[in-house]
Formats: structure tokens, sequence, C-alpha cells
């Protein structure tokens, strides 16, 4: 597992921790990576709630209710299904913070109006209205599948920071 990860997802759970909050994520493109690298820390399940791989868009609709219209409209990899992940997430979940992650890895499924290295987040807090929740589009360029997927993992365990 890549130190960068390891390190900022100690960060992110120990943040967290003494806060009293715990976390769950949504995640698409990455695969899982966040997961994985907050679960690589023993003691990870007092702040860690769950973590949803939605890689197709069946699963979003189905693990997260992310409605069909959304997909079909937005598509998979826009605000609208990063905004609707994340607060599935917190509807499917104990979590009190919750981020979601959905994005064009490489090296193909790009389009015009989504490159590759385009990822989209979003973050969504249980208790503040849904209208806050914080989403962000990032467009880290055709740096590699493997890149990419780190890059996005980084900004995630970011986002999942008090």
């Amino acid at each position: 597992m890549n130190p960068e990860l390891i390190a900022l997802a100690e960060q992110v759970l120990a943040e967290n921790r003494a806060l009293g909050r715990r976390i769950a994520l949504a995640e698409s493109c990455t695969g899982g990576m966040v997961a994985a690298a907050l679960t690589e820390i023993a003691g990870s399940s007092d702040v860690f709630d769950r973590g949803f791989v939605t890689y197709s868009n069946e699963a979003k609709m189905e693990m997260l209710g992310v409605s069909e219209d959304v997909i079909a409209t937005f598509g998979a990899v826009s605000v609208a299904a990063a905004w609707a992940m994340a607060l599935g997430v917190l509807k499917h979940s104990h979590a009190d913070v919750a981020v979601s992650i959905t994005g064009v890895a490489g090296p193909g499924g790009a389009t015009t109006k989504k490159p590759v290295g385009m990822v989209v987040f979003a973050r969504a807090i249980r208790g503040e209205n849904p209208e806050m929740v914080v989403a962000d589009t990032r467009q880290f360029g055709d740096l590699g599948r493997a890149e990419v997927r780190r890059q996005a993992a980084l900004v995630a365990l970011e986002l999942l920071r008090p």
C-alpha cells in the first residue's frame, strides 16, 4: 500500500476519533482503495463504519439509491451522481461523514466532456441540509490509471478530515 495514502489515512482516523465521528465511503473509480488504506491501520473499526464499492451504475442505484434519472441525465461521473452517492452512504450507514468518488481513471471510458483523469467527489455530513453537500470536480489529467486512482484516493482522504 502506498505510504502517502497510509500516512493520510492515519491522520483521518486520529482526527475523526478525537471528535467521536464515524466515517463511510462510496467508491467507484478507486475501487475500494480508500477503504483499503483506512483498514490497513489497526483499530480503524472504531472510526470507519463501512465502504461501498459501487463500480457499476446498477450498484450505485441498488446500494446507494442513486436515481436512474440522475445517471441517465448527468451520467455516473457527475456532481449530481457524486452528491446522490454521498447522501446514499449516510442513508445506508451509521456514519457521521460520508465521501463519494466517481470518475474516469482511464485509459478508456473518456468522452470530450469527461476526459481521462476527471474525478468528482462529494462530502455529506449527517444532520446537515442535503443542499449543503460539498461537491468538487478535479481534472488530474491522463496520468495513467494507477496514478489517477491514487490522486483520487488522496483527495477523498482529505475530504474525510474534519
